[in-house]
């Protein structure tokens, strides 16, 4: 439990930085800081479970990278917070263009993730 304490306080932390310098760049109405913490996260996820499948990693190190570190980086609830204000704000076109790509694009995410490991894994093993 602790591995998974202390990667969700640096994945927050991280979050916190990583989305607030997104957001202040793009100065605009579409929540840009968190939509792109959460495509990194789906990133990483992807290529950590493919990882996880083929090195033989101890579940704490798992749980602090996955659980832990990539579960308090990404945010779900800031996701559909920011979302339910952008209906609120009427700006209808932001908060659908906001579920689609966040969903879209995770998956995405996700996939390449997952190939990035793979060349990378072939690339230095040969398999």
């Amino acid at each position: 439990m602790i591995f998974i304490a202390i990667g969700g306080s640096l994945g927050c932390v991280l979050r916190f930085g990583v989305s607030n310098m997104i957001q202040n760049s793009a100065g605009a109405s579409f929540p840009w800081g968190t939509f792109a913490v959460n495509i990194i996260g789906s990133f990483f996820i992807g290529f950590l479970a493919e990882m996880f499948d083929a090195v033989i990693v101890p579940s704490q190190w798992r749980s602090f990278a996955t659980i832990g570190f990539l579960g308090g980086f990404t945010t779900f609830s800031t996701f559909t917070f920011e979302t339910l204000n952008l209906l609120r704000e009427k700006e209808y076109l932001y908060a659908f263009g906001n579920i689609l790509a966040s969903n879209v694009v995770g998956i995405a995410a996700v996939v390449a993730g997952i190939f990035a490991f793979r060349i990378i894994y072939k690339l230095t093993t040969g398999n």
